[in-house]
């Protein structure tokens, strides 16, 4: 049996009149997160922990914002495409423990709904997806909501 460790880490700027997506899910707020994408820091970040886990790059190597056709896309499907890779190699997301650090708007009354939506795309439990929020007090470019960070790690396994 082979377990593996992977860490992802993601950040987007929040600006005026875009749709924020945020785990996989379209919040109501007045900025949105920019980017080449939908700019879903959760779902980027999770993709970069599963891959760097699998040891297979990162979510540039394999969906280069230079690449048109990754235009505005749906990151879900970003995450769909990454568990297929992992599970080619073998590997099975044991668990995900994430945290989204946003000053507004509360992100609690989502995360349910979050870890469904997320489930559904990774095809796991979703008892296996922690997803967290916490505000940086009003401190750095996340206090000033100037932009929206997210930090996931999941544990993998391989019989």
């Amino acid at each position: 049996m082979s377990i593996r460790v992977g860490f992802g880490f993601d950040v987007h700027q929040l600006k005026d009149g875009i749709d924020f997506w945020l785990g996989g899910i379209k919040i109501p707020h007045n900025k949105g997160g920019y980017g080449h994408s939908d700019a879903d820091v959760l779902v980027h970040s999770i993709c970069d922990a599963l891959l760097g886990a699998a040891n297979i790059g990162d979510i540039g190597t394999h969906f280069p914002d230079t690449d048109p056709k990754y235009k505005g896309i749906d990151s879900k499907v970003l995450l769909r495409e990454v568990m297929i890779l992992i599970r080619k190699k073998g590997y099975e997301l044991e668990n995900l423990d994430s945290t989204i650090c946003l000053e507004t708007p509360k992100i609690g009354p989502y995360i349910l709904l979050m870890q469904e939506v997320l489930s559904e795309y990774m095809q796991v439990d979703k008892e296996l997806l922690s997803i967290k929020a916490t505000t940086t007090e009003k401190l750095s470019f996340v206090g000033r909501e100037e932009g929206v960070s997210a930090y996931a790690t999941v544990l993998i396994k391989r019989d």
